[in-house]
């Protein structure tokens, strides 16, 4: 019998060869990746033998990879699968596995460990008899099709404050129905503001991410941002200081009484110690200001964190400030950009079932 004929690849364009050469180093499936690399090397002039002896697999293998791009093009670099065999573990198990996945060892009086992985969990099936076998893969694709993915615990911070419900409603109330005798004012502090390199989001090319500096480095000290949301108009008034001491708060007040000076402000504010102080109180009570504490854990009920979020969102992340002047008029410009689209604050957290609650909740929603 003598031997069979050299079989090459068709002339391939320069654009194809590129291709396959992409192909041949980024391609994840290892069929499309063997199958890329057999017809670029037969485009290079290797014979079938060379190929099989390099890519230590059969001489058909290759002839049929050659004649299948010959014939089809890059198309056939693509495997076709076949619909697999049928499934040997029923529908009922998949059902229970997904379950137990989602209880803790600790349920199954486990003390070992707290959490399950992808053996430990297949070793304690079979122990319960829910199947008789089972890998890694078939588990992890059984809890992706039933929709239970590897999630990371959240913690949830509960509130020690008896007043809760009444202050939150008292809070809710200046929100939906503003006082006629003046205006509603969230306070708070944003910061501390210091100068780093800061993550963030931008638009650019596929694959190549904006890089900023790596440093530990902390110069120039910090600053904090004192700020104010009037909700009849949306617009933020505010401060950089230093510190963030009563006094400093005391200065923010004064600032607001003097730009409203014939009105009531029911200023909406946490627990931070300087609001609390004696003479902080003992001012605003003397100058028409009413401070409204917000309950315990409760800073999620301020209208102004939404701010901060877009603020640090669009004005800092992304950024790499260099000093504190530089940073502070970012953060003036977004502000004189936010203040001339402000609308009035309206609609606070309508759907929210915070709306229902007659007492605190004993855990999280």
């Amino acid at each position: 019998m003598g031997r069979r004929p050299s079989v090459f690849v068709r002339p391939v364009s320069m654009e194809e060869g590129r291709k396959l050469q992409r192909i041949s180093r980024t391609a994840k499936d290892p069929v499309k990746l063997r199958r890329a690399i057999v017809v670029l090397m037969s485009a290079q002039g290797q014979t079938v033998k060379d190929i099989t002896m390099l890519m230590q697999v059969g001489e058909d293998y290759v002839r049929d990879v050659i004649h299948a791009f010959n014939e089809r093009g890059f198309d056939a670099l693509n495997p076709k699968w076949n619909g697999g065999r049928s499934k040997t573990i029923s529908d009922a198990a998949r059902e229970h596995i997904c379950l137990i996945a989602r209880t803790s060892p600790a349920d199954w009086k486990i003390t070992a460990f707290s959490t399950w992985s992808l053996s430990k969990l297949a070793e304690h099936l079979i122990k319960q008899k829910v199947t008789e076998a089972i890998s890694r893969e078939t588990l992890r694709r059984i809890l992706r099709e039933g929709k239970v993915s590897w999630k990371t615990t959240t913690t949830w911070k509960a509130s020690n404050d008896p007043e809760f419900i009444a202050k939150m409603h008292r809070v809710l109330t200046l929100y939906d129905t503003p006082p006629v005798d003046g205006r509603v004012i969230c306070v708070d502090e944003f910061g501390p503001l210091n100068l780093m390199p800061r993550k963030g989001k931008a638009w650019g090319p596929v694959k190549r991410p904006r890089r900023l500096r790596a440093t530990y480095n902390r110069y120039g000290g910090v600053m904090h941002m004192l700020t104010a949301l009037d909700l009849a108009t949306g617009k933020l008034y505010y401060r950089i200081r230093p510190r963030k001491r009563w006094r400093e708060f005391l200065g923010l007040l004064k600032a607001l009484r003097a730009r409203w000076p014939k009105e009531k402000l029911y200023v909406v504010l946490d627990n931070f110690s300087p609001h609390k102080h004696a003479k902080v109180r003992a001012w605003a009570a003397d100058n028409d200001i009413q401070l409204v504490f917000l309950p315990t854990y409760g800073s999620w009920l301020n209208w102004i964190e939404a701010e901060f979020a877009a603020l640090r969102y669009f004005a800092l992340n992304g950024t790499d400030h260099r000093s504190h002047e530089e940073q502070n008029a970012a953060i003036a410009a977004y502000v004189r950009w936010h203040n001339a689209r402000a609308n009035p604050k309206t609609n606070f957290a309508l759907a929210s079932p915070i709306r229902s609650w007659t007492e605190y909740p004993a855990k999280a929603a």
